[in-house]
């Protein structure tokens, strides 16, 4: 059966057709709402509350888009609801997380324990600045970090980002261009790659850590931002950021357990979690 038939049976709300297709990109779904929300329960949730509305409301899907456009906008919106509740992060979160972490011996042995037991616990540089990427578009207005998401990193058209976030095209526009022009902004001030006077040595420091026998130079000379950053513009290294990310997926890379530790600890020092410390407390015992 074609994709055209599993459609034409969904929409008459046969729940497996409407499984079928949903699989289809759920797994890019998950990997953007975790982008949005950081936390994998709230992804898992999310996801799980998507399906149920949009099979509910399947019989409003008009065929404006594609169905994973329309999916992609009742997540969205989900996302966007849980969201607006919290904070924006400041541009040094990952400094004050690296504190907190240096500072409290529980967290830096937790984060040893997920290195060296777990099967998705391995550090590279090039999985930090995906999480990098993540930690600094949380320092965006919620419809930006979404517009640039979407068009940046899941390659959806202006158009397709109109219909999600129900604006103009030029209000699209301008969310994308303001998005990219914040971000390069805070990475060409913090970012050790790019530039020699940034604040922020993360990725290095980190390979330190969990690759001590590493050669650092070598591991940076792989990524095509470092090769590039004293030829190419800041515009242009933004854009090296981007394709770097779109081949991670941060839920199923080699370093995933890690990253999610490194984040939870990145939020609680900013003050978005509190509970932290008792996960900490039963990985250590």
């Amino acid at each position: 059966m074609d994709k055209e038939e599993i459609l034409k049976k969904a929409l008459t709300g046969d729940i497996n057709s409407f499984q079928t297709l949903f699989a289809g990109f759920q797994t890019q779904l998950k990997s953007y709402l975790y982008r949005l929300l950081v936390d994998r329960n709230d992804v898992d949730d999310l996801t799980h509350d998507t399906f149920i509305r949009a099979f509910d409301k399947i019989s409003t899907f008009n065929r404006e888009s594609s169905l994973k456009t329309w999916v992609f906008k009742i997540a969205t919106h989900l996302a966007y609801d849980h969201l607006k509740k919290l904070k924006r992060w400041p541009a040094d979160a990952q400094d004050q997380g690296a504190m907190l972490a240096i500072g409290t011996q529980e967290i830096g042995q937790a984060f040893r324990i997920v290195h060296q037991t777990s099967n998705a616990g391995a550090y590279e540089m090039k999985e930090h600045v995906d999480f990098c990427f993540t930690c600094i578009s949380k320092t965006l207005p919620i419809e930006n970090q979404v517009a640039l998401i979407l068009k940046d990193i899941y390659d959806f058209q202006v158009k397709e980002i109109c219909l999600i976030l129900d604006k103009t095209e030029g209000v699209i526009k301008h969310l994308l261009i303001d998005a990219r022009s914040t971000m390069t902004d805070i990475f060409e001030n913090r970012c050790a790659l790019i530039n020699k006077n940034g604040v922020c040595h993360q990725c290095s420091q980190l390979n330190e850590i969990f690759n001590p026998k590493q050669n650092q130079q070598e591991q940076l000379m792989k990524l095509e931002l470092v090769k590039a950053s004293k030829k190419f513009n800041r515009e242009e290294l933004f854009t090296l950021r981007t394709i770097l990310v779109k081949a991670i997926d941060p839920l199923h890379s080699s370093g995933t357990e890690l990253h999610d530790i490194i984040m939870k600890c990145t939020r609680t020092a900013i003050g978005e979690r509190s509970n932290f410390f008792d996960e900490t407390k039963e990985r250590i015992h």
